[in-house]
This record gives C-alpha cells, structure tokens and sequence, in this order.
C-alpha cells in the first residue's frame, strides 16, 4: 500500500480551514504554546482542566488526574502497592528512570544535534570528543577545540519533531529502534506507509499535530478550544491517542471518521470536536431544513427530532411549526416541552401510514376518517396499555392546537406543505378524551416508604456526600428538583425572628428570589454543605458558586448540578434499596384482607417529594390557602391537584372512619356498620357540616352552614356534635391547646379576676375533651394490626379531602409545620 506522503509544512489554508483557525484565539494558542510550524501542543500543568500536579514522588514529572491515588500518578501508585514501603517512605524514594523519554539538544552551544541520552546531555560526536579529552562536561563545552556540528534534519516520520540520529538514518534514534523492532516481528507494511501513519514518540504533556492535514488540525484545535471554554476536562493521553488514530486513517476531515468503530474515547471526542465545529457555521437558516435539528441554533441545548415523521408534507409543517413556537417559550431550554409536541405528530404519521394505502403521503386525499382513525387507534393504545389515558388526552389537545396553528400561519396555501388538505382534517373539541377519572392520592410516598427512604440516606451519601444533600433538600423543602439543583451558594438567610429561610428562584413561574421557611435541622444541612463547597473551590467568589456543583466540567464551581444528573443518582439509589413492604388491602376469595406487599419503586422518583411535602402539610391540617402560598403556586386549583383524592378511594375511606363515629360522651354511635349505603352518603353530605374537631347535625345550623349556633365554639357540649377517629390529631391538639392557655392565664397577674376567669377554659370542656381522645384511643387499641392500619389509611385519605374545606371563622389550634424526620435535634 502507498501513500501520498504529508508533508510537515502548512498548505495554503481554505475557506473552512481558515474559518476554523481564525476563531482559535490568541489567548487559546498561547495557553497550549502553539505554532503552526512545529505543531505541538503542550498541555499546561497549572490548567484545572487540561494539566494537574505532579506526583509526589521525588524525580516523577508525570501528571496525578486521580485523587483515589492520593498524589501519586498511576505508574507509581502501582509500584507503591507492589513494594511493600508505606507511603512516605515511597515517596521520598529517589525515582529511577529505566529509559528517558523525550529529547534535548546537545550541550555545546549551538550545536544542532540531538544529545545521545538525557544523561549525558552530548551529542554522540561531542560524547566522543569529550572522552577523548577526558574532561568534565561543564569544562568540555567551553574548551576551545569544541565546535558546533551541523544537524542532520528532520525525522522523516511525518508525526515526529525529533532530528535524524546520523547521515545514514534517516530516522530518529527511538523511530529507527521501532522500525527494526517492527521489522524482526515481520511487520508488512511498506516503509513510506510507516512513515505517514506511525505515531510520534510519547511525551508527557505535548501532542504532536504533524503529519495531520491543515483542516484537521484547525477541527481539533476549535473543538478542543470550545470544550475547554464548556469547562470539559481533557487529559493528554486521551487525546493523543485520537490524534495518532486520525494520521492512521489518513482523513481530510474529522468529518470523514465512522465513530462507530472508533472505541469509546476517541468517539467521544470526534462527536465533541465535530459538534462545534458544525456550529461554527450554524444558523437557525441552515439547520431548520435539517431533519433533526441541533437545538444551539434556536438557543437550546439538545436536538430535535422530526426523522421519525414519515409523510414530507407533514414533516416540513411541523418544521415551519417549530420555527415559529422555538421564540415563543419563556424557559431556559423549552427542547423537551417542543419535542413532546413533535412526538404527537410521529404519533399522527404513524397512524396515517397504517390507516392509508398510499401512506398518507398526498395531503389533498385525507379527511374526517383520517382523524377518526387515529383517535380509535390511540384508544386501541391506551387499553393496550402502550399509551397512558393522559398521554391520549394531551396528544389529541396538542394535535388540535398546532393544526391551527398551521392552518393560521399560512401553510394551507399554495406552494406551502399542507395545500389541499381538507377542512375536515382537523381535530373538533368533542374529540378531546375526558381526563381519566383520578383514582389515587396524587403522586405523594407513603409515609412507611418515607420512613424507610430516610433511614437508608446513608447509602446514598457513602460516595457521594452532595447527591444526599439535595435529596434531603427535595424532602424537607418540596421544590421542584430543578430549583434546588440551581441553588445559589448564598441561599440561606434569616428573617426577623431569627429563624431559617431558603432563597430559591420558581423557575417554572419566572418568578426569582422566592423565600420558604424551613427547619433549622435544614438550614444546617445548608450550612454543611457551604463548607463543602468553599473548601473545594476555595478561589471562587460566593457570588459565583453554586451550592451544589456539577462534577462534571466545573473546574471553579460556578455550574449547577443538572435534575437529570440527580434523577439518576436518585435511581440508582433507589432500585439498590430493599423491597419496602406496606400494609395493602386485596380480595381474596370474596373477603377483603390486608397484606404485606412490596411498593412499587418506580413511583419513588424525586418530583414525587413535592406531591410528599404538600400532602404531609395537607395531612396535618394545613389551610389550602396557606398550602398554596409554601407552594409557590398562583391558583388553588394548581395546590389541590397535588392531594386530590378519587371518588372511590374518598368512599372506601369514609365508610371505615363513620364506623368509628362517637358523640360528645365518647360513645360509639355506628359501632355495628358494615357498609355505609349512597342514601347515608348523600345524608353525610348535607346533613352535616364542619365544625372545630367534628361535625354538627343540627338542620338549622347545617342550612346555615354552621353560622347559626347559640353555643358557638362549644361543641363538645352539643348533643349534635359527632366526631371520628380522623379528627383525633386535632382533638389531642386542641386539648394540649386548652391545657397550655389555662397554665398561661393561671400565670398571668396583669389582669382582673373576671376577666382571667372568662378566658380561662373551664374544667368541664378539659374533662370531656380529654374522655373523646381517651375513647378514641382505646377502641384503636383493640383492634387487631391490620385493622388499625386499614384506618390509619383511610384517616389519611380523609384529612387530605378536608384539608381544602374553606373555615368557617372558627377557632383553630395554631399546629407546627410537619417534619418529616422528627429525630433530628439541630
């Protein structure tokens, strides 16, 4: 095999070539001590992304990139295990160097040879002369009959800075010991072959460049440089195989590399090189008539994908959608909310393809049956289970939508994509599915599985002390993960009173510097990690760092963990967790039992905290308007939907909680319900209304929904009063309440007899509070284990229907915000 040789000397440079190099910057250039006549890059030490410090063992120059080694570079962190000697005494072990690696010119100035050995620091001439006169080094190169000699030139290995070794050779001394090692183990490749493909001798630190075409070298230059620029880490022995791979294949072009057989490494950097070096020319010009689009060009990151749209026509009406919905979404990067719209046309092409003889491929021949085939098809898919209900609901919503769209921005005329298709392709407002009933509580974590999730944290914190960190952050604060991943360093402050407060920005709702009380147990873990982080990137001002950096390409802390990051960190953990087991009521033979099943862990995914946080508020009684305001939402609908509970659900709950119903006395008043009929349902439903701690009966004050009461406030005095085993955490609240005001007035001497005697609770009402929590807690006490937990479910069902229950102007027990881990003390 020949090859054309590559000469090491700069071709005159093309356009795309001189494009390239003209936006390498002279800044980049002199970092990397480049120049286009010798072609070297040298990787600078005291880079944090492209060097690091040396190993600590006494006359090793190699480079530590591993911490894991502590300070020593991998040849001797091996030979450190293999020796036996503890750590200090290895390191302050003189290093011996069984070969040299890398060149230096001869001693005797201006001489233009290379030195025989790193040692001897002579050419072989001078090394020779040297002996002969037999005199030091220091004193040989001054004498007076010691002359320069002329170099030999270059190597003529294309890739190799180094000189020739002698007028006979033409290679250098370590290039011509390689070839006549290739040569005795029966090598076959011609010699002008070798010459071109074979790699420079190694050096720590530099990569040599010669022997690549000009284009070449500018695509690695500029993609080296933006990824640099991207905070991206490279090590030079990762790139200088790929710079040896690239002379090996003999391309023009980065472009020209098939990555599938490339091996992961050098994948990876051809893909990173390539992709800016394809955004140095992009436009959203050039790329929006791409089949999949690189999303930099429109100002987001990713790609969008529109080759799975099979019809032309389609495809392109859905690029002209993209091109004017990309300016009109307020997120940062509104990629994924684009592609899951676009996926709803795959999802139309799909069904036109199927349903279609020529395949959908001719506008003008579609019609109502074709959206009608679509829709039965899409519900074919959702009894199939391939599809989720809500899935068919928001495609047909967002079909419906863009076909407008389309239709309004012109591209049903003629010369544009969607030209003769009929009216009648359009999706009508009774074609859009009911949303499916809502059968469940929402996508809040049991709160066993919460138990169980804290108590394993250490698990995830072993390796990883910051992925712990912003889990038990998404617990106890309930913000989106996205906005605890972008929590600034600064994010902890304090209001009047002293107490903690988180500084976090809705990215959602674009609203910035939101402030949410939290518990001082979290405002440590805050503090904790501030000092993780400062102690990382000691340089960076607070301003600029992010309380929780990415580990990846964020050499001075100012990146921000990603939500997906996490999302597989949390993953992981959570798969790697034992089976939680949870009581579950199931049918058996006609009979309902309680079993001990596994939960399904792949509901425990970290948005599910939010929907955690805002039930364990509900749970305990928190007004939804308040729910709202800690939620950051503007609608109470919006801060609802996150403890909805489904009709049925709502019913099994109710009939177990009105078989333990109890009047003033503490009496059991349905002790022998089995079930409760849909007359005493709707009986339950209007002829009962909220009152503190229970429900009245009086048709009068129902009528008036509860304002028509002489003995307002008294209700543990009233024959029509009725409490549950649910309203249990508020009557235990309510008497400690009680209980705490009586020893409060008792203390009080600021004020007069009569006065102190009507604000004090009276021991009657203390009396018959504390016989209700009393009766309540002894019929809970007899029941057997699965009972109890078949209630304690549905008091939890039933507290979240009620916790959106407007006051009617009653007293309330001023309760403390939950915690979810009341253990810790801090």
């Amino acid at each position: 095999m020949t090859i054309a040789l590559v000469e090491n000397r700069p071709a005159e440079l093309d356009d795309v070539t001189d494009a390239l190099m003209g936006a390498v910057t002279a800044e980049f250039r002199q970092l990397m001590s480049w120049d286009m006549e010798g072609r070297q890059l040298v990787f600078p030490r005291d880079h944090p992304l492209l060097g690091g410090p040396e190993c600590l063992v006494s006359g090793c120059d190699k480079v530590v990139f591993h911490t894991a080694d502590h300070g020593l570079c991998v040849g001797c962190a091996k030979r450190l295990k293999a020796s036996g000697q503890s750590f200090e005494e290895f390191v302050a072990t003189v290093k011996r160097h069984w070969r040299s690696i890398g060149i230096s010119t001869c001693g005797v100035p201006e001489c233009g040879r290379p030195s025989k050995t790193s040692r001897a620091g002579l050419c072989s001439a001078h090394l020779g002369q040297q002996k002969s006169l037999g005199l030091p080094v220091e004193k040989f190169v001054h004498h007076p009959r010691v002359k320069p000699l002329p170099g030999f030139g270059p190597c003529e290995v294309a890739a190799c800075p180094r000189s020739r070794d002698g007028h006979s050779r033409r290679y250098c001394m370590a290039h011509y010991q390689r070839r006549l090692l290739e040569i005795s183990k029966g090598s076959t490749l011609d010699e002008e072959t070798w010459r071109l493909t074979t790699p420079a001798i190694a050096q720590a630190g530099v990569i040599s460049l010669l022997g690549l075409p000009d284009q070449v070298v500018a695509e690695i230059l500029y993609g080296l440089q933006q990824r640099v620029a991207a905070g991206i880490r490279h090590k030079d022995h990762h790139v200088r195989p790929f710079c040896d791979l690239v002379r090996t294949r003999q391309v023009g072009s980065l472009t020209e590399l098939d990555t599938c057989d490339l091996g992961k490494m050098n994948a990876a950097l051809a893909k990173g090189f390539l992709k800016h070096v394809v955004r140095l020319t992009m436009s959203p010009e050039t790329e929006r008539h791409k089949d999949t689009w690189d999303g930099a060009a429109f100002g987001m990151t990713g790609y969008l994908h529109f080759e799975k749209i099979s019809q032309p026509w389609l495809r392109r009406a859905a690029q002209d959608w993209a091109v004017d919905d990309a300016p009109r979404h307020r997120g940062s990067n509104p990629r994924g909310a684009m592609q899951t719209q676009i996926n709803c046309i795959v999802r139309l092409s799909e069904s036109l393809r199927l349903n279609r003889p020529d395949q959908g491929t001719d506008p003008r021949l579609l019609g109502r049956d074709d959206i009608v085939a679509f829709l039965n098809r899409m519900r074919y898919l959702v009894q199939k289970g391939e599809v989720a209900a809500t899935r068919h609901v928001v495609d047909v919503r967002h079909l419906r939508r863009m076909l407008l769209r389309m239709r309004s921005l012109g591209l049903a005329q003629p010369g544009r994509p969607l030209h003769g298709l009929s009216e009648q392709f359009t999706f009508r407002p009774e074609d859009i599915p009911d949303d499916p009933e809502d059968t469940g509580a929402g996508r809040d974590l049991p709160p066993e599985v919460m138990r169980q999730l804290c108590d394993h944290l250490d698990a995830l914190g072993h390796d990883d002390p910051q992925a712990r960190t912003a889990v038990e952050l998404l617990m106890d604060t309930g913000r989106r993960p996205d906005e605890i991943c972008k929590l600034p360093f600064d994010c902890l402050e304090r209001d009047g009173d002293g107490e903690p407060v988180l500084i976090y920005d809705n990215r959602k709702a674009f609203r910035n510097g939101r402030r949410l009380p939290i518990a001082k147990a979290t405002a440590a873990l805050i503090t904790e990690q501030q000092q993780r982080v400062r102690a990382r990137f000691p340089r960076t001002p607070d301003k600029d760092l992010a309380l929780l950096p990415s580990p990846v390409a964020n050499p001075h802390g100012a990146k921000s963990l990603t939500a997906s990051w996490l999302g597989d960190r949390h993953r992981g953990w959570a798969d790697s967790l034992p089976d939680f087991l949870l009581p579950t009521v199931v049918a058996v033979a006609g009979e309902r039992v309680t079993k001990m099943l596994p939960f399904d862990k792949a509901k425990i995914f970290a948005y599910a905290y939010r929907h955690t946080y805002a039930q364990r508020h509900a749970d305990a009684g928190v007004p939804v308007d308040a729910l709202r305001a800690l939620m950051d939402h503007r609608q109470l609908a919006t801060t609802q939907r996150y403890y909805r509970v489904g009709e049925k659900r709502q019913r099994e709950a109710v009939e177990r909680v009105t078989a333990m119903q109890f009047d003033r006395h503490g009496n059991r008043v349905w002790r022998h319900a089995k079930a409760v009929l849909d007359s005493e349902h709707a009986r339950r439903a209007i002829g009962e209304t909220q009152v503190p701690y229970g429900t009245c009966t009086e048709p009068s004050n129902v009528a008036a929904g509860g304002q028509d009461c002489p003995v307002r406030f008294r209700c543990v005095g009233c024959s029509h009063f009725r409490t549950d085993v649910s309203y249990l955490p508020d009557l235990e609240a309510y008497l400690a309440d009680l209980l705490r005001n009586r020893e409060r007035l008792a203390a009080f001497t600021e004020a007069d007899d009569w006065a102190k005697s009507e604000a004090t609770p009276s021991d009657d009402e203390i009396r018959r509070v504390r016989r209700l929590v009393k009766c309540v807690r002894e019929e809970l006490d007899d029941l057997t284990d699965e009972d109890r937990a078949q209630i304690q479910q549905a008091v939890t069902v039933v507290r979240r229907t009620r916790a959106g229950v407007v006051p009617l102007g009653m007293p309330k027990v001023r309760q403390p915000l939950p915690d979810l881990r009341p253990e810790r003390t801090v």
